[in-house]
């Protein structure tokens, strides 16, 4: 079976991340799959969400929501998708943050974290096999900073491991910075 060609996106906020990943598939023949990790749980991330969509409005893409636990999108994939999932690092902060509601998220249960990013290379090594092109979204954060809270550092370790395992599971690895791509392995699809 032949493995999609996978390219991993990072950048900071507003570093136009998205509008490159959407630019790389829209231009392709294929049916487009936005897997969406963003909840909307304040009016910032209502009005970001809002934009995400508008700018996706016009090319036609099949939108699944999937916040936590990405393998539940799969039944929805077809061969030869062209796949955005936007963004590892919002669906990392929901993953960790899963189970909080009983007062025991997932960073504070021993090997939880763990297992979901072990879990989430399985999901996107099934979804390379299915996809035609998989693009990953993810943001360049908490990397400056020389002191940071239990939980903040947490997630910030997790963000540099996924990080390094989605740049050595990708074709492409791409950091985004004042809208113009920087290629660090592979070469610029666009």
């Amino acid at each position: 079976m032949v493995r999609a060609t996978v390219t991993f996106i990072s950048g900071g906020a507003r570093s136009g991340k998205s509008a490159y990943a959407e630019n790389l598939l829209v231009s392709q023949q294929g049916r487009l799959v936005y897997i969406a990790s963003g909840v909307a749980f304040d009016a910032e991330m209502q009005r970001r969400i809002a934009k995400h969509r508008q700018d996706r409005k016009d090319a036609q893409w099949l939108t699944i929501e999937q916040p936590t636990n990405l393998h539940l999108a799969l039944p929805q994939l077809q061969e030869g998708d062209l796949i955005l999932w936007d963004c590892m690092t919002t669906w990392l902060a929901n993953e960790m943050y899963e189970g909080i509601e009983d007062g025991n998220p997932c960073w504070r249960r021993s090997g939880c974290l763990a297992q979901k990013q072990q879990q989430l290379m399985n999901t996107l090594l099934e979804i390379s096999e299915i996809a035609a092109q998989l693009v990953i979204v993810s943001n360049e954060v908490l990397d400056e900073w020389p002191h940071y809270e239990e939980e903040t550092e947490v997630y910030r370790r997790a963000i540099g491991v996924q990080h390094q395992q989605l740049v050595q599971f990708s074709h492409n690895a791409i950091e985004m910075d004042h809208g113009l791509p920087i290629v660090w392995k592979g070469e610029a699809p666009i």
